[in-house]
C-alpha cells in the first residue's frame, strides 16, 4: 500500500511540476548572468524606429550601447537582431524596411566594439507583431529591432 500511495504521491507531484503557458514566473528574480534572460532583465533588447524609417534615433543608440555593454562582458554569446514592422503595408515593402532595420542595429553593435561574427540579422517584417492591434501605440511597438541572445 506505501509503495502505491508514494507512486500516486510522485505521480501528483511531477503533474503539479509541469508548467504551460499559464504558469506564473516571478519576474523580480534574478537571471543567472550571462544568460538570455539576463540580458532581458538588465539592457532593454529593443530599438525602436520612425514609421517608414530604419534611422536609429539617440535614444535607439543609447539602447544599442547598453546593449553592446552586455555583449562585450559576455563575449561568448552571440545575437540575432530581428527586425521588424507594423502591420500596414505589403508584406515585401515591410520584410525590406525589416531588413533595413535590423541591419542598423547590428552595425551600430559592429560600430560599438561587437565582432560581425557574433551577430546575425533576420527581418520577420509585419510577420511576427509584437502588439496586434491597429492602434498607433501598437504600431510604434512593432516598428523595432530586438536583439535577442542565442
Amino acid at each position: 500500500m506505501k509503495k502505491v500511495l508514494s507512486s500516486v504521491a510522485l505521480a501528483l507531484l511531477l503533474i503539479g511540476c509541469e508548467c504551460s503557458d499559464t504558469c506564473q514566473v516571478d519576474a523580480n528574480a534574478a537571471a543567472t548572468p550571462g544568460t538570455p534572460g539576463h540580458f532581458k532583465q538588465t539592457v532593454k533588447d529593443r530599438a525602436f524606429f520612425n514609421f517608414d524609417s530604419s534611422t536609429l534615433s539617440a535614444e535607439a543608440k543609447k539602447d544599442l550601447e547598453a546593449q553592446a555593454g552586455w555583449l562585450k562582458v559576455y563575449s561568448s554569446t552571440t545575437a540575432t537582431v530581428e527586425g521588424k514592422c507594423d502591420a500596414r503595408g505589403t508584406r515585401e515593402y515591410n520584410l525590406a524596411l525589416g531588413v533595413r532595420r535590423a541591419n542598423e542595429a547590428e552595425k551600430q553593435l559592429v560600430k560599438l566594439g561587437i565582432d560581425k561574427s557574433r551577430l546575425k540579422t533576420i527581418s520577420y517584417g509585419k510577420e511576427k507583431l509584437e502588439v496586434v492591434s491597429d492602434t498607433e501605440l501598437a504600431h510604434a511597438q512593432n516598428r523595432v529591432a530586438i536583439t535577442v541572445i542565442n
